[in-house]
Formats: C-alpha cells, sequence, structure tokens
C-alpha cells in the first residue's frame, strides 16, 4: 500500500480523538445524546483546526446504526462507506469551484428525495464563504426551513463574508487554535505509535511553527521525519524552519546590555551564516524577551521555563524598560522585514536600532558621583564626562538652579557606587516633564528656533513618535546649563503651546463641509477628514460609529480586531485633534470591542465593491458579446476579475 501522509492517517475519526475543541465536541454530543439536533451548523476558524474532520464525524453520527452517546461506533456500513467518501447520501461540496447559482441549484433540487441508505441526507459545503451572492439568495429558503431528513453543514474560514441572514440561520461553532502544548502532546502521541525516536526540543519547534494549526504540524512533522532520515532531532528541525538557537539569542541580549556595537554586528552576521531565517531571528529574540518580562513581574515563573537560570540572570541584567523597548523593536522589525531594502539589512538596523535607543539614564561626573539626566522611555539624553572637579561644575550652575522651579531642582547630583548604574525608573518618568517645562519657560524664542529644528510627532512611526519626544526633551533640558539661558523671556503655557497645531489643523479642514456624527454619517466623514488623518486614517476606517454625546463632545466608536492592532495613543489624539477642527467644537475619541452590529467604513467600502461586481457580473451575463466569448472559449468570468466602474471613476 502507497505510504498515507500523517495529515491524512492521523485523520481522527471519532470525536474522542479531537485536540482542543471540547467545547465543541461536547455540545454536539449532548446535542445528538438528547436528539435536539438543528438542521444547519456553521463551522469557522483556521486552516487546519479540524473544521471538516468535525462535520464527518457529525455526518456519521447522524447515520450511525449503532451510535453510543453521539459517538459513532465507526464499524458499521454507514460509518465505513462515510470514511471512505462513498456514502451517497453524505455529499461534500468544495464551494471555492462551485461558486454559482447553478451548482447550488442542483443541491437544492436533489435535497427534496428521501435518503437511499441513512437516515439523513447530508450536505457538506466547505469554503462557504466563496458562494456568490445570488447563491447564497438561493439557497436561504431551503436552508431556513428544509426537509426532514436533510442536514447542512457549513465549514468556512472567514465568516466575515457570510451573509448576516445566512448566518441567523445556522447553529455557529467558533474553532480554536490550537495551543503549543496541545499540538506537542498530539505530536508525542503520534510518534509514539508510529515508533518514531524524537527530541522534545525540535517537537517543540514544531508545535510553535504550526501557529495552532494541527494540520500544518503533522505536514511539518512529515518533513522533519524525511529530512531526519527518520528521526525527529532539534538540528535538523533548526535547519529546516531556519529557527535560531537560544543560547545565540542569550548573546545578543548580553552583548546588547553591554552596548558593544562590534561584538553584536559579530553576533549577528554569525547567526545568520547558520542558516537562520531573518524573521526566525527577530520572532526568537521577541520570545525570549517575552519570557524575561515575565520572569521579572513573577520570579517563580522561571521554574517551568526552560533555560531558567539563564532568563533570571538576564533579567537581573536588564532593566524593565530595556525589556519593553528591545521587544517593540523586534516586533516592529519584523514586520517592517518586507519594507527593508533587503532582509539581512533589516535585521541588522533593528539590532542598531535597540542599541541606540538603549536606556542609560545616567553621565559620568566624577569618579563616585552621578548626575541623573531626564529619560523617557527610549531615548536618554546623556552628558559627556567632565575633567573639572565636581565643586567647580556646581558653582557654575549655581545661578541656573536658583531660577529653575522646585520640580525642576530633582535633577540632582547624587553619588553612586560603581557596580549599580541603573536608572531610578520614578524618577526617570517624572523628570522630563519638569525640564521640558523649564525649558520652554526660560529659553528665548530666537534661540529655539535657531538651535533646534521643529519637532512634529506625525513624522514618526507610533513605536518612536516617544522616542522622538524624549530626544527633544532631552536636547532642551541639555540647554538649561547654556549660558544662553540668563536672558529673561515671557513663559507660555502648555495649552498656548499646543495650540499651533490645532489651528493648523482646522486650516486644513476649513473648506470642507461639515456632517453631524452620526452613525449614518460616520463614513462619509472619515472619507472627508482622511488626508488629514495620516497614519491613523487605518484606525478610522476600522471603527464603527457607537455613539455621541453633544453636550460632552464624547464619541464612542467600536474597532475591529484589524483597527485594535493600530490601536495607539498618538493615532487616537490626532483623530480626536482633526474631529474637532472638522466639527468646530472638542471632541474626544474613546473605544471600545466591535460588538459586529455597526457598519465600519472599511467594511462599507467593501460590501459596495461587492455589489458593483455582482452587478458587473450580471451585465456581463446578459451581454451578447460577453456571451459569445465564454462560449467559444468554454469560459467562465472570475469574479474578483470584473470592476464595475462609476460615473466619477
Amino acid at each position: 500500500m502507497a505510504y498515507q501522509v500523517l495529515a491524512r492517517k492521523w485523520r481522527p475519526k471519532h470525536f474522542a480523538d479531537l485536540v482542543g475543541q471540547e467545547h465543541v465536541v461536547g455540545a454536539l454530543r449532548n446535542a445528538l445524546a438528547q436528539g435536539r439536533l438543528h438542521h444547519a451548523y456553521l463551522l469557522t476558524g483556521t486552516r487546519g483546526v479540524g473544521k471538516t474532520t468535525i462535520a464527518r464525524i457529525l455526518a456519521k453520527s447522524l447515520n450511525c446504526e449503532h451510535p453510543d452517546q453521539g459517538e459513532p461506533c465507526g464499524e458499521c456500513a454507514q460509518c465505513v462507506q462515510i470514511d471512505t467518501g462513498r456514502h451517497v447520501d453524505v455529499v461534500e461540496i468544495d464551494a471555492a469551484s462551485n461558486t454559482g447559482i447553478d451548482n447550488i441549484r442542483e443541491v437544492l433540487e436533489n435535497a427534496q428525495y428521501a435518503p437511499s441508505m441513512g437516515r439523513y441526507k447530508v450536505y457538506i459545503i466547505d469554503e462557504v464563504h466563496m458562494l456568490s451572492k445570488s447563491a447564497f439568495n438561493a439557497m436561504l429558503k431551503t436552508l431556513e426551513e428544509p426537509p426532514e431528513h436533510v442536514k447542512f453543514i457549513l465549514a468556512t474560514t472567514d465568516p466575515q463574508k457570510v451573509p448576516v441572514t445566512v448566518l441567523s440561520r445556522c447553529l455557529q461553532f467558533v474553532l480554536r487554535n490550537m495551543t503549543p502544548q496541545q499540538v506537542l502532546g498530539h505530536l508525542q502521541y503520534v510518534l509514539g505509535q508510529e515508533s518514531i525516536a524524537f527530541e522534545t526540543v525540535g517537537l517543540d519547534l514544531l508545535a510553535r511553527a504550526a501557529n495552532g494549526s494541527m494540520r500544518d504540524a503533522l505536514s511539518l512533522l512529515d518533513q522533519a521525519i524525511a529530512l531526519g532520515s527518520g528521526q525527529v532531532q532539534e538540528a535538523t528541525v533548526r535547519q529546516m524552519l531556519g529557527a535560531v538557537d537560544r543560547q545565540f539569542v542569550y548573546r545578543l541580549l548580553e552583548t546588547l546590555a553591554a552596548g558593544d556595537a562590534q561584538a553584536l554586528m559579530q553576533q549577528v552576521q554569525q547567526i545568520l551564516a547558520e542558516g537562520a531565517g531573518f524573521g526566525q531571528v527577530l520572532q526568537e529574540l521577541a520570545l525570549v524577551l517575552q519570557q524575561l518580562a515575565l520572569v521579572q513581574m513573577l520570579p517563580s515563573a522561571a521554574d517551568g521555563l526552560q533555560d531558567g537560570p539563564i532568563l533570571q540572570a538576564l533579567a537581573q541584567r536588564l532593566s524593565a524598560e530595556q525589556i519593553q523597548l528591545f521587544y517593540q523593536c523586534a516586533i516592529h522589525g519584523k514586520n517592517d522585514l518586507p519594507l527593508a531594502p533587503d532582509e539581512q539589512a533589516g535585521v541588522m538596523m533593528t539590532m542598531l536600532r535597540m542599541l541606540a535607543l538603549r536606556p542609560l539614564g545616567v553621565a559620568e561626573v566624577g569618579a563616585n558621583q552621578q548626575v541623573v539626566l531626564p529619560e523617557a522611555s527610549a531615548v536618554v539624553a546623556t552628558a559627556q564626562s567632565h575633567s573639572e572637579p565636581v565643586s567647580e561644575q556646581t558653582s557654575q550652575v549655581a545661578p541656573v538652579k536658583e531660577a529653575v522651579p522646585e520640580a525642576v531642582q530633582a535633577v540632582e547630583m547624587r553619588p553612586v557606587s560603581p557596580e549599580n548604574t541603573a536608572p531610578d525608573s520614578l524618577q526617570a518618568a517624572i523628570e522630563p516633564q519638569a525640564a521640558t517645562q523649564y525649558a520652554a519657560d526660560a529659553m528665548p524664542e530666537s534661540y529655539v528656533a535657531d538651535e533646534l529644528p521643529p519637532y512634529d510627532e506625525h513624522d514618526l512611526p507610533p513605536w518612536e513618535m516617544e522616542a522622538g519626544e524624549a530626544y527633544h526633551e532631552a536636547a532642551v533640558a541639555e540647554s538649561v546649563a547654556m549660558p544662553v539661558l540668563e536672558v529673561d523671556a515671557p513663559a507660555e503655557t502648555e495649552a498656548a503651546a499646543k495650540k499651533p497645531d490645532v489651528e493648523e489643523t482646522a486650516e486644513t479642514v476649513a473648506d470642507v463641509t461639515a456632517l453631524a456624527l452620526n452613525a449614518d454619517n460616520w463614513p462619509h466623514i472619515v472619507q472627508q477628514i482622511a488626508p488629514q488623518l495620516s497614519a491613523a486614517r487605518m484606525l478610522a476606517q476600522h471603527a464603527a460609529f457607537a455613539s455621541f454625546n453633544a453636550d460632552s463632545g464624547e464619541l464612542h466608536l467600536e474597532i475591529t480586531h484589524e483597527g485594535k492592532v493600530i490601536e495607539d495613543r498618538h493615532y487616537l489624539n490626532k483623530l480626536s485633534d482633526t474631529l474637532s477642527a472638522y466639527t468646530g467644537r472638542p471632541v474626544h475619541v474613546t473605544v471600545q470591542d466591535w460588538l459586529g452590529e455597526m457598519e465600519t467604513p472599511h467594511a462599507q467600502s467593501v460590501r459596495h465593491e461587492e455589489e458593483r461586481r455582482e452587478q458587473g457580473l450580471q451585465i456581463l451575463q446578459q451581454d451578447e458579446v460577453a456571451q459569445q466569448l465564454t462560449s467559444l472559449f468554454d469560459g467562465t468570468w472570475l469574479p474578483e476579475s470584473v470592476h464595475l466602474k462609476t460615473p466619477s471613476q
């Protein structure tokens, strides 16, 4: 007999064999045992989590001659024929290749006849979201009130594309992605049954690479067995996946903590020379940093982690701010790899960014004394070492200190031990605001214009906005010790400092006719203010209107999963400022999870596009020339290739 791949050989045939879907299995078992059967089921989830498998097991349970509490026996003629795909009353339809109304009409016509062998006729429609709008409309009536002997089982990876009218007629089950621990346990069981030797670390790498899909995990396992000559070894799995050895990652973090740029570049080149994938390097680094953050907050967590002692040592070496910063750099660096000149340069630049933004927090003044500078979470202004004695430096800055507000005087010289140079995180969080406020009050306007370039927070990506602000604040704070600060200048309030930005935004939208803030106008408002939103446009596109309090100016939005990915304080502030300028009154934006009742501007745009595509297909079907072309070449029109232009286009 020909070899059968593991993903097919070990496909579950009973509910008890399923992994990680207990919430679905329990509901179906109870319904079968109690006879409370729905006429239509909808199974949703990502690829490889068991949608088609559950559909087949359910079809067997419905027609099994000897069921046991909803569990099919697997031995009767009904179960055997369903397993082999030869049962005449269980029909599997691939909606991806049978999208038209003619295919569905054939199914609906045959559904009226009684089953030939089993108790029920079961129609399994896979990837149901690929059906056309007309096909969905044709099956609505039958799906709502089918004959008693007919059961529909629908499966899809994209339930958002299934019409609400279809969803309301089905009993929906959402299948979850399996955890790496669940995948690892099942792989160990399969290899034990196959009598194949394995290394647990290699299986763990496969489990994480599967991303919650058991089918992907079994396919990768087949590949690893072939590469390892009948065994699953850590080295071969790392070579196959392009994974990075943890020891390399630990050395990278040690070098980052030491601030050695030359050693850092040599280590990165060594890792890449070993054949590690560029994205895998940053992914593994982010995973280790996540574990370090966990160990810092909960030291006992290291007991259950691999390389626990090493993680504890690194957690003591790195500050919490450094770990969070490095994690953000690794995540964003991995996402930015497609935008880099090449992937190797992208990895190098990410490491250099970590080194450049490494919080230092202190600057040497003397042998045993240090001065703490204002800092942010990303960038710290570091003073250079001075050769003058500490007493001389203190006398030089004394006139300035007299004019400094009390809050700024918290920046003071204090003795520290040579071995302990970590910054005080609480003082680091307080000092920048005080220093910046003093600089704004004391620095002459001409000096600011000549020496410090204007700073716009929207010129930077979101992960670097705080870094850019800190750089600007630190540059201003360093100017406190300069002689030009002796010139008196009128103070400006914080509100006055922010006013020009609001006025500039107001000028850009002054020529736009403002619409009332409500659910009907929200997509049009987003379209009008889109040029002023910049990067915040994506957040507004994936946000649905919830409510607006005209008295308080509170605008509540519901954001989808896509919107939560890019949810950021700077984007929310940008959206609030732009809407305030648009409406001519203060607007404060708050967000909550999307409830699925209101339509986002993006969803509305997609819906309109699909409607135009459907209209275009109808025009083609009625056009004589188009009919001649399809008849001549025996072809069909691809829905995604049809676009109906609007008069404005």
